[in-house]
């Protein structure tokens, strides 16, 4: 029978930034199809940890309302959620938001 090895609880990760230049603490970071957000300033080169669960409050697009439950999308150009599918998946709204806020409250996952 295999058997696993218990490694960390998972709702951080070790990450290594190979980004090219330094990253703040709560700084929104795209990995491959998700977001995570940085527990700790993080050189460049330097390995730091990256929160992958947890609700966050983030920039927001502030053309669209936000439901309770909505899926939301991390769009790195404008550095905003937003509704329409993009490359990385931050999470589901968990607090309305009206059309003109800037901010959301989103339950990465």
């Amino acid at each position: 029978m295999a058997k696993g090895a218990y490694i960390q609880r998972g709702d951080t990760l070790d990450f290594t930034n190979s980004s090219g230049s330094d990253i703040a603490y709560g700084d929104v970071v795209p990995i491959t199809s998700r977001i995570g957000i940085a527990g700790e300033n993080i050189k460049n080169g330097a390995t730091g940890s990256l929160k992958i669960v947890g609700v966050f409050e983030l920039p927001a697009d502030n053309t669209a309302a936000f439901a309770v439950g909505d899926v939301v999308y991390w769009d790195a150009e404008n550095s905003i959620v937003e509704k329409t599918a993009g490359a990385y998946k931050a999470g589901v709204v968990v607090e309305a938001k009206a059309q003109a806020g800037t901010l959301a409250k989103v339950k990465i996952d």
